[in-house]
């Protein structure tokens, strides 16, 4: 807690002891290297025996330290966010995951975003609007700086201090820019209440003039970036991934199945949209950490000996604040 009472919803702490993972890895590296010089050296002389075999085998040894996968050879994704209540998951929250994963660093051809919204919530539909304005400078600035993680209140909660005049320059300029959304989106989410000019921002609005309740509505769905527009591009001109927003329909005399419900009404509609080969699977209220997990996923769906027999990957969440005798034994790696 700050000194101004305000309790981050996100933190995130560097791990010690990277210096001596580093020397390990440095030490790995090495070594490959001088397998290689020794490879090289002694390749048999022309006429000799085994000279062609032990060219093959250095051949192989540089293709496995510098072969990898082609971008293009990557298969679409699809990523399911899925959210229950308004309440417990405020919006600015469900937010900062959605722009977590939409930075990732992937081709944004091949990444499509899903929210799952179970509350039906307009001021949820109101927050991924204003998300994907702003995700339009984030994925630059994100690209541009490194950024980790890539959430943005966890992110602005790391950095203390910036020694490079221009980008603590254009850090102070994209925070301020999250700020404005954070307050508008908190705002109405207080009020539980969107104004006619927040309304007129979009057509998807028009939805709500029918809702019943949570529980008995029609679906609503809207694709707010659609990667196939050639507006729907960041700030520096390139394409955004793909951003759907959907509230299956519910009736009160009809089981829901909660999220195993939402699953399954979010894989018939991205089966139409995307139809992304890989499902990613995240719950509002967690943020991706690692802007590469989605590719450190793929080594093993695309293991060329096992890939075929992989079917499912799941990361360790990290968690924050728990203690040595939280059941679930979440503190540990």
């Amino acid at each position: 807690m700050g000194s101004d009472g305000y309790v981050p919803l996100f933190e995130t702490k560097k791990v010690k002891g990277n210096v001596i993972y580093k020397l390990f890895a440095v030490s790995i590296f090495f070594g490959i290297c001088l397998i290689l010089v020794y490879r090289y050296s002694h390749i048999p002389r022309e006429g000799e025996d085994g000279r062609w075999a032990w060219i093959d085998c250095l051949w192989l040894s540089c293709g496995s330290v510098f072969s990898g996968y082609d971008e293009v050879q990557f298969p679409r994704v699809d990523v399911f966010v899925c959210k229950a209540d308004p309440t417990i998951e405020p919006p600015i929250l469900v937010i900062n995951t959605v722009l977590s994963v939409l930075a990732y660093d992937y081709p944004t051809e091949k990444l499509s975003v899903y929210l799952s919204d179970d509350a039906g919530s307009d001021i949820t539909f109101y927050a991924l609007l204003e998300a994907s304005h702003f995700v339009k400078e984030w994925i630059p600035y994100c690209k541009k700086f490194r950024v980790e993680p890539r959430s943005p209140e966890a992110y602005f909660l790391s950095i203390s201090d910036l020694n490079d005049v221009n980008e603590a320059k254009e850090f102070e300029a994209i925070k301020k820019l999250y700020e404005d959304m954070e307050n508008r989106i908190t705002r109405a989410a207080k009020v539980d209440q969107l104004t006619e000019e927040q309304q007129s921002k979009h057509k998807g609005f028009s939805h709500w003039d029918s809702y019943s309740s949570i529980r008995d509505h029609d679906t609503i769905l809207q694709i707010l970036i659609d990667r196939r527009d050639r507006n729907a591009r960041d700030i520096e001109g390139y394409s955004l991934p793909t951003l759907v927003y959907l509230a299956r329909e519910k009736r009160p005399q009809y089981p829901h199945n909660f999220k195993a419900g939402a699953m399954n009404a979010l894989i018939r509609v991205s089966g139409k949209i995307s139809n992304g080969q890989i499902i990613h699977n995240v719950d509002c209220d967690m943020y991706s950490n690692d802007s590469q997990s989605v590719r450190d996923a793929l080594c093993f769906f695309m293991d060329e000996e096992k890939g075929q027999e992989v079917a499912f990957v799941q990361f360790s969440e990290g968690l924050k604040n728990v203690t040595k005798n939280e059941i679930y034994v979440a503190h540990f790696e």
